[in-house]
Parts: structure tokens; C-alpha cells; sequence
């Protein structure tokens, strides 16, 4: 198997495309100069998910005032 991409763009096949074939196909695909090959770590990075998930953290005035009480507490114990 090897994984070929599309280096000229055609009614059929878009600019950019990736695909796993078995061998003689993509050297049949290649010799056209429509393919070229291409490593198969591109095609393992359009099959899985982003691996780092974008999280958002909003800051409410609640969290802001707990904060200023943990703080307020944590004097009060180290003074003792």
C-alpha cells in the first residue's frame, strides 16, 4: 500500500487529495503526473482528530471572589 496525492487538479480529483492504494495502482496513478507519492504520515494526519481539544475558560466575577477568599483564609492560617 501507498499513499498517493493529487499535484494537478481535474473534473474528477481535487487539489490536495490524499488516498491509500495498493501498490500497481499508484504507480499506474503516478506515471499519469496527475498523482505523485506522498508520505504516509499526511494521510495518518487527515484521518485522526486534532489530538489538543481547544477549551475556552471564562472568568465569572464568582470565581474572581472565591479566589480573593482563598486568599484572605490562606493569611489567616500562615499568620497564626
Amino acid at each position: 500500500m501507498k499513499c498517493i496525492k493529487v499535484v494537478k487538479e481535474t473534473k474528477d480529483n481535487k487539489l490536495g487529495t490524499i488516498r491509500r492504494v495498493t501498490d500497481s495502482e499508484a504507480d499506474t496513478k503516478v506515471s499519469s503526473k496527475v498523482w505523485a507519492f506522498c508520505p504516509k504520515s499526511e494521510w495518518k494526519a487527515l484521518r485522526k482528530p486534532s489530538q489538543q481539544p481547544k477549551v475556552e475558560v471564562e472568568v465569572s466575577e464568582t470565581m474572581l471572589e472565591l479566589s480573593i477568599e482563598e486568599k484572605k483564609l490562606a493569611r489567616k492560617k500562615t499568620k497564626k
